[in-house]
């Protein structure tokens, strides 16, 4: 039901994807098992040791958790990913540390998690509109009531690096 639910978004969004992108659809539910709420929904182009572009797909008021990209490698020598946002449906509420600038942020915290959203610097995307957050830097997303659909285009990705601010998350 979700998966399929999560499929026709992608095929009926007006992007082309392939068979074997529909088929490879990563649903990321963070080990919380809340993916309605917390989750978020992939579909990865390219990955290699230089950049990364893929599509995400978030249900109405689906949140992905509050995370950062650190540096990571044995000695730390390489760089935490930078990630650009562009939103192709929909409107998207993304919190980047910084200072408050908003009495009352957008977007709805996720009940059972709320400890673990500790940032509100708001910035709102509606569709054409994009957001480059800069390596290391805590930021967390959640669609409006109606979805969205979101391009990143960014560094390399390394999922298993990535610091949740939520402990009980597992990627």
């Amino acid at each position: 039901m979700y998966q399929g639910k999560i499929r026709a978004i992608f095929k009926n969004s007006g992007i082309a994807f392939t068979g074997q992108e529909l088929d490879n659809i990563e649903y990321a539910d963070f080990g919380l098992k809340n993916i309605e709420e917390e989750g978020l929904n992939l579909i990865v182009y390219v990955n290699n040791d230089r950049y990364c572009a893929k599509e995400m797909v978030l249900l109405p008021r689906q949140t992905c958790p509050e995370h950062r990209h650190p540096r990571r490698g044995i000695k730390l020598e390489i760089e935490g990913k930078e990630e650009t946002f562009r939103v192709r449906y929909g409107k998207v509420y993304l919190y980047v540390e910084g200072e408050e600038n908003v009495q009352e942020i957008s977007a709805k915290i996720p009940e059972k998690s709320k400890e673990w959203y500790t940032i509100r610097h708001e910035i709102v995307l509606e569709a054409g509109e994009q957001y480059t957050i800069i390596p290391d830097t805590l930021h967390w997303f959640q669609a409006s009531e109606e979805g969205a659909i979101i391009s990143e285009f960014s560094s390399p990705s390394d999922d298993s690096s990535d610091i949740f601010t939520n402990p009980n998350i597992k990627r």
